[in-house]
């Protein structure tokens, strides 16, 4: 088949996916590439998600008796032309079987599962050694049906075998979204399809132990990225905030998966917006630099950590101030954390604190407490955001929970929550003092609801401001 015959095709239509400026490959070529190839199953050992993961299907299943419930990883997402992003599965299909290749598709019925996969190149095709994106030669080997099976517990077919499944049959639901192929295969009904994301949202909220562990872990590869970060402050104060982000997406990288989000590195004014990702300025001495990052683990778990430290090591009398109210309120935070208590409790308690700080510095318009009214809030003004968001795979996770559920539920242990209220002054704020302009403070952990209140999942790293001074001036030496 010509160069010209095959270019920009894919999979889909029986070709393999190749590009234009791709050699031409002449049958002699092509047959001889599918001759005297090796094969062999690797010996994969049970994953140890996948009893929690049958546990989980099981729980699925019985919220929709009699159903069939389709949730699918995704597929490749282009970044540019030819080249796609790395692939990262969808949360509700890695969650409910542990899967983490492209292209498969859980389908779970009479709480059964079974994962339709797109195994390993075939070596009867040209597949593996032309096929960009998922050619063997190309992309990496890919597991076979087989070796899944093993590794996660369950049935796996493969993926050309879904859309026979899929006719007719059984009522349907679909996690949508996230494969336009596999929605086009089911016809819709959004208050079906939306139900099921929902309850797979809820059935995250409270964490099990191995979903526990996992979350440490990435806080301690967190602790570790920032640790690098601070130890590389000479090159850091050279080259400003893309060297801080390219040194903890390096340990992101050597423990975990990737980062959980795009690193926040905001020095100077830059930390005073909020989801900062550019990271393009200077890290400037005299300033403070705002880090909100965290690493993804292998499972998908991540964590989700903010320190404002001072560049010079050192915080300026200003500095410590404003630093030591917002750590005040974070204290005040994830001391209202326990089972029982509402969601927003650690919010209003943060809240709290910082409202009566801005009413002693005879910023707000009214009084704390009429700041703190619902029908008021001017004291937002300089927090700007909620204190708390759940965590787990997603940073933002359980995110089609229903706000009964979550945002106006309680807490119950097993939970994970953040805990990170900030104080956000604006370059161009005349309602504060000169001084102020352009001080952004975050400080945020990782909290795990316990039986009898909570624990800090992020404690390795140091919070208090006496704290981080010492913990600086260790690592910059």
């Amino acid at each position: 088949m010509s160069e010209e015959s095959t270019a920009g095709t894919t999979e889909q239509d029986g070709r393999p996916r190749t590009e234009l400026h791709d050699p031409a490959v002449p049958e002699a070529y092509a047959a001889f590439m599918r001759t005297g190839w090796g094969d062999r199953e690797l010996d994969l050992p049970r994953h140890p998600v996948a009893d929690h993961a049958a546990r989980r299907r099981a729980a699925l299943s019985e919220a929709f008796p009699g159903e069939r419930l389709v949730l699918p990883a995704g597929t490749y997402k282009v970044r540019s032309n030819d080249t796609d992003y790395r692939f990262r599965a969808d949360t509700a299909h890695a969650y409910f079987c542990g899967n983490l290749t492209s292209d498969a598709v859980l389908v779970v019925e009479d709480g059964e599962g079974v994962l339709y996969a797109r195994p390993r190149s075939s070596r009867d095709t040209d597949e593996f050694f032309r096929d960009r994106q998922y050619g063997e030669l190309w992309a990496g080997r890919r597991p076979s049906l087989k070796e899944i099976s093993d590794s996660l517990g369950l049935e796996v077919r493969h993926v050309d075998e879904l859309a026979g499944r899929l006719d007719g049959g059984a009522k349907t639901r679909v996690h949508r979204g996230v494969s336009p192929a596999v929605d086009a295969l089911v016809a819709g009904d959004s208050a079906r399809d939306d139900e099921l994301a929902r309850v797979a949202s809820e059935l995250r909220l409270v964490k099990d132990d191995w979903e526990v562990a996992e979350l440490q872990a990435a806080c301690d590869a967190t602790t570790l990225g920032f640790e690098d970060s601070v130890a590389d402050w000479e090159n850091v104060l050279r080259h400003g905030e893309r060297w801080l982000e390219g040194t903890f997406f390096r340990r992101a990288r050597t423990m975990g998966n990737d980062i959980g989000y795009d690193s926040i590195v905001g020095g100077g004014r830059h930390a005073t917006t909020l989801h900062w990702i550019e990271n393009s300025g200077p890290i400037t001495p005299g300033e403070l630099v705002l880090l909100d990052m965290g690493v993804e683990g292998h499972n998908l778990y991540t964590a989700d950590v903010t320190r404002t430290l001072p560049v010079d090591g050192t915080f300026t009398p200003l500095q410590r101030e404003l630093y030591e109210l917002v750590l005040a309120a974070q204290e005040a935070g994830i001391e209202a954390v326990r089972p029982g208590a509402e969601f927003q409790a650690p919010h209003l308690a943060a809240m709290t604190v910082l409202a009566h700080g801005l009413a002693d510095m005879g910023l707000l318009p009214v009084s704390a407490e009429e700041s703190l009214a619902p029908d008021n809030k001017t004291y937002a003004r300089w927090t700007l955001h909620g204190t708390s968001h759940m965590l787990g795979m997603d940073v933002h996770d359980c995110g089609r929970a229903a706000p009964e559920a979550y945002a106006k539920g309680t807490l119950a242990e097993g939970m994970v929550l953040t805990v990170e209220p900030g104080l956000y002054f604006q370059e161009d704020d005349l309602l504060v003092p000169e001084e102020l302009r352009g001080i952004g403070i975050r400080i945020e952990d990782d909290i795990l609801v316990t039986a009898d209140g909570w624990r800090n999942l992020s404690a390795a790293l140091p919070r208090a401001a006496d704290d981080v001074e010492k913990w600086m001036a260790a690592r910059t030496r």
